[in-house]
């Protein structure tokens, strides 16, 4: 063997050596084999060592083998054992584990009861200190519930002030406190609302209020139980002053004054809104004053109780408002009536009001004002009824002198009309009034309608003077105004007839004479002095005196008017040849009529029948003349002039005859001088003497002016020019030369007149 096996074996043998030393990291040993190359001869020696191991182990085996076996055995009988041992040990750690297991529990427990004692002692000691407070905050929230929110207030300050600094520690404290800020609104907003709840129910109430305040004051005898009950009886006035301790307590008592006197304001405001139809019905007016009576009770009611809410100079200043609306709504609405029943009713209702409300202390002068005003509108109402009450009168009457034919009768027209008579008393019967029934009612009336006036002065405190001068200025006016108006109506109604104006003017002299019994009549209700009754005489005198002049001139005018009925009768023939010897016809009528209505004026004061008669020649004299001068008239005959001489002759002997007595000589005549004068010149042919005597007073035909003259002339030239012989004859040629003539000196003199 070579060197280099030899070096190659020992190699190989120290790396076996390193492989057997060396347990377990064989990694370098490895490496070195594997960098010789030599892979296959360690290999080898490898095997050749693991067979001489495998010899020694058996050998060692062979001489050591029946102890490896006892071994073995010794082995197999320890393994039981041993795997008894572990499982009694396995046993018992397990029962011990079991055991620790719950003896930790149980000291979890134990630490577990230990800590919640602990804490349950900290939270019982917790709970103490809280204790006072969760019960305050408990009551609190059952007066909250109960809605006693004055006490709930008291405990809140309480919880506030007292208890809650205690535990202000806690962080529940601080959740209180800001649960206690809104309890605190809570209250304020409940105690609001109880308060609009009482202003709802106390507009609702206050008309029964004030319903039961005037029946009060009205001092009636009997009362029912309803009528006895007062305003705190009918209202609860609690959540007001309740409302008012909450927020005095809460620091807002101006803001909570405000609020009150703002909504009563409106309230008030409401209760001054009079009906749409109050006017139509009592029952209006007493609800609109029970409402404002109602009012000012529970703000009077409230002051008295509640003096820093409603304070009497803040009542005044509602008072003054309201007392203006009311008078003016009142006003306004009494202004639409015209029953004069509902007009009483009102005025005795707008007292009762004034005085109830004068008791409270407020000042009614106003409402007197407004009480003034109304008599004086029922006065006019008043007298718009008596205007249809005359008119009836005047309708109903037949114009004609009262005849009775029994004492009874007699009676009850004295009773009606204080006529006294001496010669009426001693005729027999049947007796007759001078005048128709117009009188007595129509005075009647005037002392019913002096009545009704009474009716509204009384229970107004006023003196009796000044009673008697309201009365008989009232008095005066339905004289001056109404009686006044409806008599001028009735004296120019076409339909009169000529005899019933006289009846009418014959009436408005006991009429007048009536006059001073009306004034007795209202001393006698008034009781006032009679000397002082001077200061407001009635007028009735000069009114129906006034109307009696009226009527005469009516008289007149419709005396006229038949006239004029009767010379439109006058059928005069202008071209008559020669005249018929006698009046005319319609003329002869005339005068019968004139004779006979004259007879009827022996009533009427003799001024009045001499001026009806005077009147009635005039008118004659005047119609007699325009139909001598009328246009229409073209030509006139000297019969036909003649004719109406004859005609004017018998009016001359009419007016001589004197028919109605007392006239001066040639008064009468005196109203047919222009027409008597023009006839005699015409028919004596008398033109010398005018022309000579022509302006002198002293001239005989003074009253024949040149223009009548000259147009009567032209009308007698124009007939004779429808004669067709008048030519013929000298003397008419002669006559129409003269006529020219005349008529030419006529138009020179009306020319220099001019």
């Amino acid at each position: 063997m070579d060197e280099s096996s030899k070096e190659g074996k020992g190699r190989h043998d120290l790396l076996l050596q390193e492989i057997e030393a060396i347990d377990d990291y064989w990694g370098p040993t490895f490496r070195a084999i594997f960098d010789t190359d030599e892979c296959d001869a360690f290999a080898d020696k490898l095997e050749s060592r693991i067979r001489s191991h495998d010899r020694d182990i058996e050998k060692l085996c062979s001489a050591h083998h029946q102890g490896f076996i006892e071994s073995i055995r010794d082995l197999l009988e320890l393994k039981g054992l041993a795997n008894r041992i572990h499982g009694e040990v396995q046993t018992i750690d397990s029962d011990i584990c079991c055991s620790v297991t719950q003896l930790k529990l149980k000291g979890q427990e134990l630490a577990d009861a230990r800590r919640i004692e602990r804490n349950m002692k900290t939270t019982i000691e917790m709970l103490q200190s809280c204790l006072p407070v969760l019960r305050a905050y408990i009551k609190l929230q059952q007066q909250m519930k109960e809605k006693r929110y004055y006490p709930a207030l008291k405990t809140l300050e309480q919880l506030e002030h007292i208890h809650l600094p205690s535990i202000s520690h806690y962080r529940f404290s601080e959740h209180m406190k800001r649960s206690l800020a809104k309890v605190r609104e809570s209250i304020k907003e409940a105690s609001m609302i109880d308060l609009k709840d009482f202003l709802e129910s106390i507009r609702k109430y206050s008309p029964k209020i004030g319903e039961v305040a005037m029946r009060h004051a009205q001092s009636e005898s009997v009362y029912s139980v309803e009528e006895d009950l007062s305003a705190q009886d009918l209202v609860d006035f609690s959540p007001v002053y309740r409302c008012l301790h909450i927020h005095t307590v809460l620091d807002a008592k101006e803001t909570y004054e405000n609020y009150y006197r703002k909504q009563r304001k409106k309230q008030a405001r409401l209760a001054l809104q009079p009906p749409t139809n109050m006017h139509e019905t009592i029952e209006g007016y007493r609800q609109y004053f029970h409402g404002i009576v109602g009012f000012f009770v529970v703000e009077d009611h409230v002051m008295n109780t509640a003096s820093t809410l409603v304070n009497r100079s803040y009542l005044d200043d509602v008072w003054n408002i309201a007392v203006s609306k009311i008078a003016s709504s009142v006003r306004t609405h009494s202004s639409y009536c015209t029953d004069p029943a509902l007009m009483l009713k009102i005025k005795n209702l707008v007292m009762l009001f004034s005085s109830t409300l004068r008791t409270y202390g407020y000042s009614v002068s106003q409402l007197v004002e407004l009480l003034q005003e109304i008599r004086d509108h029922y006065n006019e109402v008043l007298m718009q009824r008596w205007v249809h009450v005359f008119r009836d009168i005047f309708d109903e009457d037949n114009y004609h002198p009262i005849q009775v034919t029994t004492a009874a009768e007699y009676q009850r027209v004295i009773e009606s009309f204080p006529y006294r008579d001496g010669h009426l008393e001693a005729a027999p019967f049947p007796k007759r009034f001078p005048f128709s029934s117009l009188v007595p009612k129509v005075y009647r009336q005037i002392r019913n309608y002096i009545q009704a006036c009474l009716q509204f002065s009384q229970d107004l405190n006023l003196a009796d003077q000044e009673i008697d001068d309201t009365l008989r200025r009232y008095t005066n006016l339905l004289l001056t105004r109404t009686l006044s108006g409806c008599l001028s109506t009735l004296i120019r109604k076409p339909s009169l007839s000529l005899l019933q104006l006289i009846q009418i003017s014959i009436n408005t002299n006991y009429l007048e004479e009536s006059n001073g019994w009306l004034e007795e009549f209202i001393a006698q209700l008034t009781g006032a002095s009679r000397e002082l009754s001077h200061i407001a005489r009635l007028q009735g005198r000069a009114v129906f005196r006034d109307v009696r002049d009226d009527a005469e001139q009516q008289i007149y005018e419709a005396l006229k008017r038949k006239m004029d009925e009767f010379m439109e009768l006058a059928n005069y023939d202008w071209q008559l040849n020669e005249p018929s010897g006698q009046a005319s016809s319609f003329l002869m009528d005339l005068i019968a009529f004139l004779q006979s209505t004259f007879q009827a004026f022996t009533n009427l004061k003799e001024h009045v029948a001499q001026n009806a008669c005077l009147t009635a020649c005039r008118h004659i004299a005047e119609i007699l003349m325009d139909l001598l001068l009328s246009d229409d008239v073209k030509s006139i005959s000297m019969g036909a002039l003649q004719q109406v001489n004859l005609d004017v002759i018998q009016c001359e002997q009419f007016a001589a005859s004197e028919p109605v007595p007392g006239f001066e000589d040639g008064t009468l005549l005196s109203s047919f001088l222009d027409l008597r004068q023009l006839l005699d010149l015409l028919l004596s042919w008398d033109w010398s003497a005018y022309f000579h005597d022509y302006g002198q007073d002293t001239s005989k035909y003074l009253r024949v002016s040149p223009q009548r003259a000259i147009t009567v002339l032209e009308k007698l030239r124009e007939a004779d020019k429808r004669t067709v012989f008048s030519v013929l004859k000298k003397s008419e040629r002669d006559k129409k030369k003269l006529m020219e003539t005349v008529l030419r000196q006529l138009r020179q003199l009306l020319q220099s007149s001019a």
